[in-house]
């Protein structure tokens, strides 16, 4: 699997140091529809552009956005385009990826995009969160494979870290930082166990009368949901380097 590890301009030497398959997280679409690059180094070259629609206008003119994108990764020698789109569906970003998806695939390169466009842009990989809180990971892979196709689906490996109150009848949970669930974790001397459904280990936690399920992903299970995507197939996957800078020397070990 082509394992990609995400990361702004100001991480990239650290990044670096463990792979060269970066995903650039540097540009975005900007209030006028077009695109914005920010804080990359003038010598980036290789990898991915990461794109986002945060505060992002209107895309009016899909094809001269295109066309920016296209550019730049010409100039970048870019092997795609992961599209982080978070924004709710629209018309005019499902136009601007449906156009991009026939772009790139023209050129023989790639266009990841995520699982609320998968019907609309069918030259475009589909992106799956690895982390789920409930169900079993391997049918949902399977599913997602039979959904749009072998050779579309890519794994986002998403860190989990949720902690949910017991009982928990909305099925929301809230997130906590790396030192919180270490803390959690030291102080508490919690028994640990692993979830084969969900690929993810947990404990139970009382504290001030409040039980609490906690929910985490370490190197182990990282690379457990890694093995996974790789016995079904799937060929790309993506690593977020401010969730997993903890654990790169055991999941990617340093570049010689």
């Amino acid at each position: 699997m082509q394992l990609y590890l995400a990361v702004t301009p100001d991480k990239l030497r650290e990044a670096a140091r463990y792979t060269d398959r970066l995903a650039h997280v540097a540009y975005r679409v900007g209030q006028d529809g077009r695109l914005v690059r920010r804080d990359l180094l003038a010598r980036t070259r290789g990898g991915l552009m990461v794109l986002g629609d945060q505060d992002c206008g209107p895309i009016r003119d899909p094809a001269a956005l295109c066309r920016d994108v296209w550019r730049e990764c010409g100039n970048r020698g870019y092997g795609g385009v992961f599209a982080d789109f978070e924004q709710p569906v629209s018309a005019d970003r499902t136009a601007f990826l449906e156009a991009l998806g026939r772009i790139l695939a023209r050129n023989g390169r790639s266009l990841f995009i995520p699982e609320t466009y998968g019907t609309q842009a069918v030259e475009a990989s589909i992106l799956i969160c690895t982390a789920l809180s409930g169900g079993n990971l391997y049918q949902r892979l399977e599913e997602s494979l039979r959904q749009f196709g072998r050779g579309r689906v890519a794994l986002d490996f998403q860190r989990l870290r949720m902690s949910f109150p017991l009982p928990c009848p909305t099925g929301e949970g809230e997130p906590l930082s790396r030192e919180t669930l270490a803390e959690m974790i030291e102080k508490k001397q919690q028994s640990v166990f692993y979830s084969h459904d969900l690929c993810a280990k947990y404990f139970t936690i009382t504290d001030a009368e409040e039980s609490r399920f906690v929910l985490f992903d370490d190197a182990d299970t990282i690379r457990r949901k890694l093995r996974i995507g790789q016995e079904l197939g799937i060929t790309a996957g993506f690593l977020m380097y401010p969730e997993v800078c903890d654990l790169l020397p055991e999941l990617l070990g340093q570049r010689r």
